[in-house]
């Protein structure tokens, strides 16, 4: 019998590609939020998201034939979000998105959605610490696509450097220029919420 790896997510995905499906639904709910969010963080919208996220998924189960454990399941899987986020923004290149101004003005009659606060602190303090979220989350997309992976998978995802390399096809020397690059770029870029 096969020795399994000791990464227990290659080891399901190693149980799907023979042939069972449990496995399959067991990567998926452990990695549906993290992979929605990471795309989320990307793309912005969440309906584009989901969209995404289900594309992951249906990835991963074409590629189950082929897949091999090179690596941690987690950087192949991040990969595959990855791409299917550089082929989005390609997309977006070609049809832009219409900003939700535009919207509002094509369809005055339709009523903006109404959010309850599920924060019991004072709807100040919330303001605040969306506009830093906020704030923070849009200078991150303005990164080189190199760099805002990184901040991403490094920040959100906490994954370490070597993962982070194997995701970006790059050194880990590389990998630690790029970050450093980008928190340099995020600190003048948020100089005056960070004072």
């Amino acid at each position: 019998m096969p020795r399994l790896p000791e990464d227990p997510d290659a080891a399901l995905m190693l149980r799907f590609r023979a042939g069972e499906e449990a496995a399959f639904d067991a990567l998926v709910e452990k990695f549906q939020a993290p992979v929605y969010n990471y795309i989320l963080r990307h793309v912005g919208r969440a309906e584009d998201a989901e969209d995404l996220a289900q594309n992951v998924f249906v990835q991963v189960a074409r590629s189950a034939p082929r897949y091999q454990p090179t690596a941690r399941f987690t950087t192949w899987l991040f990969t595959i979000a990855r791409n299917l986020c550089l082929n989005e923004y390609r997309r977006r290149g070609r049809h832009p998105l219409q900003s939700l101004e535009q919207a509002a003005t094509d369809h005055p009659e339709a009523e903006p959605p109404q959010y309850a606060d599920p924060s019991a602190r004072p709807a100040s303090e919330t303001l605040i610490e969306q506009e830093f979220q906020s704030r923070v989350l849009a200078a991150i997309r303005r990164l080189p696509e190199n760099q805002r992976s990184a901040v991403m998978l490094c920040r959100y995802e906490e994954m370490p450097y070597e993962e982070i390399a194997k995701v970006l096809g790059i050194s880990l020397s590389a990998t630690k220029s790029v970050l450093h690059r980008a928190r340099e770029t995020l600190k003048r870029e948020l100089r005056d919420l960070l004072e």
